[in-house]
């Protein structure tokens, strides 16, 4: 089933149960914070959601190893603190972002 979609699996080293941690640390966030909450009608469907999440999980999300910044932060960009604050829907209406107006 792998090989059908161009997956190749990577065997762990033995003896290294923390080989697999950071892979098994999203694949629960994703579960808890997406999957749980949704009623996915086939494949189709579940691939459009789980990019939509990829999305917010590194464009939007806070990440606590990272100072609460997200993966694609960029430091040299003025945020206008001033500026009206404006909230988008993402994954299917289940999470909310929330973004200072430009």
């Amino acid at each position: 089933m792998l090989a059908g979609a161009d997956v190749h699996a990577l065997k762990i080293p033995p003896r290294s149960p923390r080989a697999n941690a950071f892979a098994e640390r999203f694949v629960g966030t994703l579960r808890r914070e997406c999957l749980d909450h949704l009623l996915v009608h086939g494949e189709r469907h579940l691939r459009q959601v789980m990019a939509e999440y990829e999305r917010h999980y590194n464009a939007h999300r806070p990440h606590p190893a990272l100072s609460l910044r997200q993966p694609l932060h960029d430091p040299a960009e003025v945020v206008d603190l001033t500026a009206r604050i404006e909230r988008r829907s993402a994954v299917c209406g289940l999470i909310h972002e929330y973004r200072r107006a430009a």
